[in-house]
């Protein structure tokens, strides 16, 4: 079959310009939405991306702003040139995604607040794409970039893909729109490209078929692109100065290719995007955004350093969504900047003196309620009268049970513990081995019947307690700790947060990324000195309070 390259996007850019080309051919659908953040995604740039394919020696067919028919049209255009053969098969996504419990749909162009029944009738199912992929084992691969629009229909559909079913030997790379064009524009159309490495390096998500030598395009396979026919010396120039507009894609560009050629080959699509651009207020913002050229890595940092200054990002991805767009907006009102949601370079370097600041200021006033704890600490441990104060020992470890001493308090009480054990009758430690074992409140009821004085008898009254009134420590606990286990910290982030505890003096125990009792201790410590809940277990903001320092002082 001819090599088919099959791209779908929803305001993505792919490839430019090359001398070794391949036969095949190219769909490229436009769908970008008028509020989207960024402008790689904008119709004018998807007119180069085909301008680019047809200069490679591909067959473009061009959608822009297409609807429910026109996705569908593209979509049966692109099945119907397939044919059987080893050639890839690469379908690239990008755009409003929903997903429900048996499928997912990338919306039409300017679909917002979608019901379910227009998305699940109007969208273009990712299940069908994966489908015809699925004819194509070990040569399949679906580019996924995710947009930023908060929508979904509940309660049936939900905003993204959600898991997909992908089908054996399909590859699929997700992630940020922005990470997938550039995965797009610089490493997609290369000869012998590993794929996977080149998607890890991007940050995506690998899904599916994912072979380390995965390669698309061989370079055996591609050839010099044969000389072509020097159109008329009019149509070139046409052609030349929309070139020279689409690369600068400013008002002034467009203006100057309609003031040459105001009926040009062109002109509608420059009248188009020369209105979206006066259309938009913070054109020249978001531009200068784009301009820092900021990788995943550097959004994280900002979105850091926003949440830092309590302004909430709603996570802490590298995904500049609603979210983070928002805490933008508010941090430069408050800072009696002019309010676009986009930042440039002096915003940026000015954020991050500011969060280096405030982290300063937050581990000052740790520092100091710390050293008052622990003052209170050693004040109630003196009042301790010596090892045999049970009372004092429970007191204290009451007060501070992850105090400077509570290690030697527990030790003491089980000290204690072990010689009323020793004390007590034989019938009587028999007795309470069977309780124990039981662990009910009968058993505990009966032994306490039995030996109203017997040696465990506060261990016996403390069980029944326990089991006998809610807990809504406990509650908690069992909440903080699926809040962590949402986070889903991997080896790396858990032994860094061990290490820094550790430089804070904090004894978390070993650095080895497995959170023991020390190391919960360690964490409720950080907490309280810092004003957090104390659970000992890691969140969102305890996470972003105890790598502040540290990654801002790097």
């Amino acid at each position: 079959m001819t090599r088919r390259l099959a791209l779908t996007l929803t305001g993505a850019l792919l490839g430019t310009a090359s001398p070794l080309v391949a036969d095949g051919d190219a769909l490229v659908i436009a769908n970008a939405r008028a509020s989207g953040f960024d402008t790689l995604f904008s119709g004018a740039r998807l007119g180069a991306a085909a301008t680019s394919l047809r200069n490679a020696g591909l067959s473009v067919a061009e959608r822009t702003g297409a609807d429910a028919a026109g996705m569908r049209a593209a979509f049966a255009e692109f099945v119907a040139g397939l044919a059987p053969g080893d050639d890839p098969v690469i379908v690239l996504l990008s755009g409003d995604v929903v997903h429900g419990a048996a499928g997912a749909w990338l919306l039409p162009a300017g679909m917002q607040a979608p019901d379910a029944a227009r998305a699940m009738t109007e969208g273009l199912s990712l299940d069908a794409v994966l489908s015809v992929l699925a004819g194509y084992p070990g040569r399949a691969v679906l580019l996924l970039g995710e947009g930023d629009a908060d929508l979904g229909a509940e309660p049936f559909l939900r905003a993204g893909p959600g898991a997909l079913d992908i089908p054996q030997g399909v590859t699929v790379l997700r992630g940020p729109a922005v990470d997938v064009a550039r995965l797009a524009v610089g490493d997609l159309a290369q000869p012998d490209l590993r794929l996977i490495e080149a998607a890890r390096r991007r940050e995506l998500t690998v899904e599916g078929y994912a072979p380390d030598d995965l390669v698309l395009l061989r370079a055996a396979d591609v050839v010099i692109a044969p000389p072509q026919p020097l159109p008329p010396p009019q149509p070139q120039a046409d052609e030349l100065a929309w070139a020279i507009a689409q690369r600068t894609d400013s008002p002034e560009g467009y203006r100057s290719y309609l003031d040459r050629f105001p009926g040009g080959l062109h002109a509608d699509a420059a009248r188009q995007r020369l209105a979206a651009i006066e259309a938009d207020p913070f054109f020249r913002e978001r531009r200068a955004e784009e301009a820092l050229g900021l990788d995943r890595e550097a959004r994280r940092d900002i979105q850091r350093d926003l949440t830092l200054l309590g302004y909430s990002t709603r996570g802490i991805d590298g995904i500049f969504g609603r979210g983070t767009r928002s805490a933008i907006d508010r941090w430069q009102a408050d800072n009696g900047l002019p309010r676009s949601s986009f930042l440039d370079r002096a915003q940026v370097d000015r954020l991050d003196r500011q969060a280096a600041q405030r982290a300063d200021e937050l581990e000052e006033e740790a520092r100091i309620k710390r050293e008052e704890t622990e003052r209170r600490d050693r004040i109630a441990w003196e009042s301790v009268t010596g090892p045999n104060d049970e009372s004092g020992l429970r007191r204290y470890l009451q007060q501070f049970p992850d105090g400077l001493f509570a290690d030697r308090a527990a030790e003491l009480l089980a000290e204690i513990e072990a010689r009323r054990a020793d004390r007590a009758a034989e019938r009587d430690r028999r007795a309470w081995a069977q309780a124990e074992a039981a662990g009910t409140e009968a058993a505990y009821r009966a032994y306490l019947a039995e030996f109203p004085d017997g040696a465990f008898r506060r261990d016996a009254e403390d069980r029944l307690r326990r089991l006998t009134r809610p807990d809504p420590e406990e509650d908690a606990r069992a909440a903080a700790r699926r809040a962590e286990e949402a986070l889903n910290l991997n080896a790396i982030t858990r032994r860094l947060v061990e290490a820094r505890l550790d430089q804070l003096g904090l004894r978390p125990g070993d650095v080895d990324g497995r959170f023991d009792d020390r190391t919960r201790r360690a964490i409720r410590r950080f907490q309280q000195d810092r004003g957090l809940v104390a659970t000992g277990y890691l969140d969102q903001d305890t996470v972003v309070r105890l790598l502040a320092v540290g990654i801002l002082r790097q």
